[in-house]
């Protein structure tokens, strides 16, 4: 099934799906335990129709929506009203989205829009406060707009980049990679937490305060950030080709507006580093 969307339209072999759905059940591990390969679609999904990589799209493109919406309302509150209203609203927002995360991840609400676009709207809340905070307080607003713009097209390119090098299979997704990319994400969560608690204990924060151990460690971050795309279009892969219902598609829009907001404030975080030189 082809997409009107033309970067992504080539991401599955209608022909290749088909086969994936005569081989597998692909209801196993969304709500159908105990049911073995080559069994009926259950009575809950036979009405469902599956889902298609316009689906993903469309799904992916409200979340984004929804994101940059409360992030320029927060910006605006940042600029226009209040920095505190505007800071606390920031933190609000990222955790909100965490829990967001949690429950999406944890709480087996895979496809559930009503957890993608309130997981949206909490980032979106962080991302214009991040924002505020990179180009206003850091760099003393010195081309807020410029900075951002670059963080923005930076992030783009790198999604399309790795769409690019996933579909010409440069780069494959096997377990090996995925518990490779598990354990660096895992590394960079314990080191950031680390600092963290440096930084509270007033001891600095040397991967996070502009010197070369903190672009080192950016980069770093940016490094995995753009791997978890190729594991983010792997799973949108394989859920269309197995044909899963298309409420799916809203599990995926999760997974990638993770991969993005990570990417985004990583990427602003570096440039920023770099106006304060």
């Amino acid at each position: 099934m082809r997409s009107s969307n033309p970067v992504m339209n080539t991401l599955v072999d209608p022909r290749q799906r088909q086969m994936q759905q005569q081989q597998y059940n692909p209801f196993d591990q969304y709500g159908a335990p105990g049911m073995a390969p080559g069994m009926a679609q259950p009575a809950a999904y036979a009405d469902e129709r599956p889902m298609t990589v316009d689906d993903v799209v469309s799904k992916t493109g409200i979340t984004l929506g929804v994101i940059i919406a409360f992030a320029v309302v927060n910006f605006g509150i940042s600029v226009f009203v209040s920095v505190a209203l505007g800071t606390l609203l920031t933190f609000v927002g990222a955790i909100g989205g965490l829990i967001a995360v949690l429950v999406g991840t944890f709480g087996k609400k895979f496809g559930s829009a009503a957890v993608t676009l309130i997981y949206a709207a909490f980032e979106g809340l962080f991302v214009g406060g991040i924002s505020f905070l990179f180009t206003n307080t850091m760099v003393a607003g010195a081309s807020a707009s410029a900075l951002i713009g670059q963080a923005v097209l930076g992030t783009i390119g790198v999604f399309l980049g790795m769409l690019y090098v996933y579909k010409t299979g440069a780069i494959k997704v096997t377990p090996k990679f995925t518990r490779l990319l598990t354990a660096g994400i895992i590394g960079v969560l314990v080191l950031s937490v680390g600092n963290l608690i440096m930084a509270l204990l007033g001891m600095g924060s040397p991967l996070r305060d502009g010197g070369m151990l903190a672009i080192i460690f950016s980069l770093v971050c940016i490094g995995l950030a753009a791997l978890s795309f190729l594991q983010d279009f792997d799973t949108a892969d394989k859920l269309i080709r197995q044909g899963a219902p298309a409420k799916m598609a809203w599990g995926v829009a999760l997974g990638l507006a993770v991969t993005l907001v990570w990417l985004y404030t990583e990427i602003l975080r570096l440039l920023s580093y770099f106006q304060q030189r």
